[in-house]
């Protein structure tokens, strides 16, 4: 279930922000599990925009990892390039200021 839907002009700031950093988790061979989620939950929550990394050993594509992983962390989907993924979620303490 995701809990609210972005708007283009949304979508595209976001995007705009993710150009700058760099992914903080990467997706091997393992898989999505409990570990990933966990980590991906504790980074959304500390930086509400998160850059992830699906690597030529993983099993499954990338988009289906970006879908499975929004709904499991209650995430927006900004992006998937790629083997890129872009997830958005707004923390308790929010840090980006949504136009």
């Amino acid at each position: 279930m995701i809990l609210r839907m972005l708007n283009s002009k949304q979508r595209a700031y976001l995007r705009s922000l993710t150009n700058k950093i760099e992914p903080i988790v990467h997706i091997g061979k393992t898989g999505i599990n409990e570990n990933l989620l966990k980590q991906i939950d504790e980074a959304l929550e500390a930086r509400e925009i998160v850059k992830i990394t699906v690597l030529n050993n993983s099993p499954e594509d990338a988009k289906l990892i970006s879908e499975d992983i929004a709904k499991n962390s209650k995430a927006e989907l900004v992006q998937v390039i790629g083997k890129k993924i872009t997830l958005y979620r707004k923390s308790k303490k929010p840090v980006i200021v949504l136009p």
